[in-house]
């Protein structure tokens, strides 16, 4: 296949950076999508050119760390990691579109590769549970229903990839912090912070400047994990119950 990109370039955060248009050829359908992205920086590399910079680790779907606009699309034409998509999905002569993550708490450090930063200090105000050191208990100590340990799971499977905060028109995070929330106050071992949480978390995501939920389900959509939309209503549960049982303190 005879492929144009147009790739955002930008040096550092502070640079106003653009498009730049890249001609590739021979790309093989069966290529991953990065794997196109290799022959791109080889080809610079050779010429003496800085290459394209993007955000990858495992490629296997897991990490959520190849963040990519493509095509107006987080991750693509297809609900899935970046990784995970393959060249079949285009056509001989297409012209990609190729940019990073567009939210102002995901700064662009350069090119394509953004500060997913904010993510963590959400859950480090609250994403944890408390545990007694000591032996490790026996799976069955905690008796807990196979619905509410497979929903807990569901949750559980978010990978942070901000592919929810770039697909909304208000780069919101609720559907991150829902499903962080969700997988532990279905299950025993979360309840000790339970009445924190949900308070301590969405502060920390207003903090860091994400935008309000639109309720058009875009997030869900492009979810790569595919996480319910269900999970924002539990976080709206979790956020006003923790506010009722504050006031009655």
């Amino acid at each position: 296949m005879n492929l144009t990109l147009k790739i955002w370039r930008q040096k550092n955060h502070s640079d106003k950076g653009g498009f730049k248009d890249y001609k590739l050829a021979n790309i093989s359908e069966d290529m991953s999508f990065l794997e196109m992205l290799d022959v791109l920086n080889e080809e610079l590399s050779e010429k003496g050119e800085d290459p394209v910079h993007f955000d990858h680790d495992c490629r296997e779907g897991i990490c959520g760390m190849c963040s990519l606009y493509i095509n107006g699309r987080p991750h693509g034409p297809q609900q899935t990691t970046t990784c995970q998509l393959h060249m079949r999905s285009f056509k001989d002569g297409d012209t990609i579109t190729i940019e990073p993550w567009r939210a102002k708490a995901f700064p662009i450090m350069k090119d394509l590769v953004v500060d997913r930063g904010a993510f963590d200090r959400i859950i480090q105000a609250g994403g944890y549970v408390s545990v007694n050191t000591g032996g490790v208990p026996d799976a069955n100590e905690i008796p807990i229903p196979k619905v509410i340990a497979d929903e807990a799971f569901d949750a559980a499977t978010c990978i942070g990839c901000g592919a929810c905060v770039a697909a909304c028109k208000n780069a919101s995070a609720m559907l991150f912090v829902s499903a962080k929330i969700s997988q532990l106050a279905l299950l025993p071992q979360g309840q000790v912070e339970r009445r924190d949480r949900a308070e301590k978390m969405i502060a920390q995501m207003d903090a860091e400047e994400f935008g309000a939920c639109t309720n058009t389900g875009a997030c869900a959509a492009e979810c790569p994990k595919e996480i319910k939309l269900s999970n924002i209503a539990r976080l709206n549960r979790e956020f006003y119950t923790a506010a009722v049982t504050t006031e009655n303190v």
